[in-house]
């Protein structure tokens, strides 16, 4: 499909929505048939919060909010973290300080983790991901966003994506919306020492705000040390009433020591030991970025409005990889520049509400691979340049056709290219992805839904190349595809007078074809083989479920539980070469908790944590099987009107365990590729607002 067709199909679906309007933040459907409500925008966080919600509460599937305030209550460093309560998700903490693994509904579950590829990362509604689809290099700083909307899977049709994994989109903080002066600290175990200041201040039509922050880890394994520091800016400008525009600024300076993976031996012997070749070989995970981003609001009426942003990253990669002296040493020497646009039209007419938009970016990236003598010669063994270039055009309606009814519908068209030059590969991917859902609202606050949607997702510049056995030599892959079905329900509920329980429930099953998976190639460590798998299964229950009981005769005493469940059944169905076996990387069961009292009055809060992993298979043989383990923890916090203490403590009983691991065709016994978990640890944190 060609640029050209693609608007042509916006056009199509828009022409007969012509007939119909849509708020800037649209509401919870109405009551009554035909009128969608007005929200107006409104200058502070409660109330930019509630209009997320009621975005949420319009779309037919597995959506969640991430609230910042929240994080700065517990330990939070990596998305990973940022990303426990979200159902639907698995992260594991990595073995560098800064990155996770994540996977939403199966995504990403290949050998090396090395593109981070399945989520579409947004920043401000501007993209983060290159215009290939990877996540590589960038992880978003999970303090340095005041929310965070994560839609899994199909439901991130809003943004534009149609990936297997959806996307997540991290809303910056600012002077105008009421984000306060704060300093924050934080220390703990493994030399963990974490700072960071905010200072904004709003005069007249123009506001400002900065953030620096800076991070220094030692590592709960040798040779895992990390030095990171980062400034944030954005600035605004109300040009009128009507009109308001804001530039967003970023520099990120991140070193990292990799420890290495591990075997299972060396694991169970000492799990704080490095990789040997690591060490001789100082692996390192070096990133210099910096981001420069314009977003345009024009309030055009009080039915509509049109947003355009344009982004620009460059990113210098240094990543001594691999050392195996005198047959082959690997140092990836790269420079990553990303140009990105969207443009978005929301317009409301009676019972209708509409959204069509526009992603476009452009991404390069040269350098080489080199072989290379830790501190001393390198000799460059493969040129690096790639192209890659994505237009995204989407068209969304939410129609209201009677009372407590909303039938959601849209599309998605992709056209995209990847070049990879020094093994002279090029390939076109183009695709039109339809998405139908309905929502019933059973009553203000709580709805069932439902919705059928196609995935699809084309290989990233990792992944470009066919490396099936007896494939053609210079074969793309080709792009997965599927169908999702979804249904689910979410909402709140009064128990009595004085209680209360949420819940925000999903099930799917997702169908697809020529599913792209990759495991470590044993002749070039470091790299991977990629292949379509003939078919394959992802579904699963995602379940999200929290409630707040008072104790005794007074409602300031409560304790609070809140359970994150998820359900995992992914398979090949049929393979060829694998059967009908089970999908590595991901767990079957993977459960995080906490119950804490909390008293209302005060704001202090105290309680046990807990995470319950099922075994995981390390090999698409499902030969390999690492074990399940179960952690359990404590946190505390007192919560002032400017000022908040945390302390929290992981892993009380020193649990050994693996966090992550590579991805092997068939593991043998003593495979290194283990990446071992945090041991037990200890983190005390401050804020304090000004």
């Amino acid at each position: 499909m060609s640029p050209s067709s693609c608007a042509v199909l916006c056009a199509a679906v828009l022409s007969p929505c012509a007939i119909a309007q849509t708020s800037s933040s649209p509401s919870v459907p109405a009551q009554v048939a035909g009128q969608l409500p007005t929200i107006e925008i409104r200058a502070n966080q409660d109330e930019a919060r509630a209009d997320l919600e009621a975005e949420q509460a319009l779309t037919p599937g597995g959506v969640s909010l991430v609230d910042g305030e929240s994080l700065r209550q517990r330990s939070v460093v990596t998305v990973g973290d940022m990303l426990r309560y979200v159902p639907g998700l698995w992260t594991a903490s990595g073995s560098t300080g800064d990155s996770s693994f994540i996977s939403s509904r199966g995504s990403n579950l290949d050998a090396t983790n090395y593109d981070g590829n399945g989520i579409k990362y947004l920043q401000d509604g501007l993209p983060v991901s290159a215009a290939d689809g990877n996540n590589h290099n960038r992880q978003p700083n999970p303090l340095a966003a005041s929310h965070a909307v994560v839609a899994r899977g199909a439901n991130a049709l809003t943004y534009g994506a149609s990936t297997l994994g959806g996307a997540i989109d991290f809303t910056t903080p600012t002077a105008r919306d009421g984000a306060p002066n704060e300093l924050l600290l934080q220390l703990g175990s493994h030399g963990q020492r974490q700072g960071s200041v905010t200072l904004g201040k709003v005069v007249g039509s123009f506001d400002g705000l900065v953030s620096a922050e800076t991070r220094r880890f030692e590592g709960y394994r040798l040779h895992q040390k990390q030095e990171r520091s980062s400034l944030y800016a954005n600035g605004g400008w109300q040009l009128g009433d009507a009109v308001h525009t804001r530039f967003f600024a970023t520099t990120i300076d991140n070193q990292q020591q990799l420890p290495g993976p591990l075997t299972r031996q060396q694991w169970l012997d000492d799990p704080r030991q490095a990789e040997a070749a690591a060490v001789a070989g100082n692996y390192r995970y070096n990133v210099d970025t910096w981001r420069l981003a314009n977003k345009t609001v024009w309030d055009i009426d009080a039915d509509s409005k049109l947003t355009f942003g344009l982004s620009y990253e460059n990113q210098q990669f240094y990543h001594p990889i691999v050392y195996a002296p005198p047959f082959f040493s690997l140092l990836i020497d790269t420079e990553q520049r990303t140009l990105g646009s969207t443009v978005r039209y929301q317009r409301r007419m009676g019972s209708h509400d509409l959204l069509v938009g526009m992603n476009l970016a452009r991404t390069t990236v040269d350098g080489g691979n080199f072989s290379y003598v830790p501190g001393g010669a390198q000799t460059l063994s493969t040129s690096v340049a790639n192209r890659a270039s994505s237009l995204e055009l989407f068209v969304m309606d939410r129609w209201q056709f009677a009372p407590n009814w909303t039938a959601v519908y849209g599309a998605q068209g992709v056209s995209t290219r990847r070049e990879v030059r020094d093994s002279n590969l090029k390939g076109d991917f183009n695709s039109i992805n339809p998405r139908a859902g309905l929502i019933h609202q059973l009553s203000p606050s709580n709805q069932l839904f439902a919705n059928v949607s196609r995935v699809y997702e084309a290989p990233t510049f990792y992944e470009l190349q066919d490396q099936t056995p007896g494939a053609p030599p210079n074969t793309l892959l080709e792009a997965m595809r599927g169908t999702v079905f979804e249904v689910g329900t979410r909402g709140k509920q009064e128990l009595g007078s004085r209680n209360r329980w949420n819940w925000d429930v999903a099930v799917y099953h997702t169908r697809l074809r020529d599913e792209i998976l990759s495991r470590d190639n044993p002749t070039a460590p470091g790299t991977s083989l990629s292949i379509n798998a003939d078919r394959t299964v992802h579904a699963g229950i995602e379940a999200l479920v929290g409630a707040s009981f008072a104790l005794g005769g007074s409602s300031a005493h409560r304790i609070e539980p809140m359970v994150n469940l998820t359900l995992n059944h992914f398979r090949f169905r049929g393979d060829s070469t694998y059967g009908n076996n089970v999908l590595p990387a991901a767990p079957k069961v993977a459960v995080k908790g906490e119950v804490l009292y909390r008293h209302a009055d005060t704001g202090f809060f105290f309680g046990p944590t807990f995470d319950l992993v099922s075994s995981r298979y390390a090999d698409f043989s499902n030969t390999y099987r690492v074990d399940s383990y179960a952690l359990w923890g404590l946190r505390a916090g007192w919560t002032g009107k400017d000022w908040d203490v945390f302390a929290e403590a992981r892993n009380l009983a020193n649990k050994n365990h693996v966090s992550q691991f590579s991805v092997r065709d068939v593991a043998s016994a003593n495979a290194a590729i283990l990446s071992p978990g945090e041991p037990r640890s200890l983190y005390v944190g401050a804020r304090l607002k000004f």
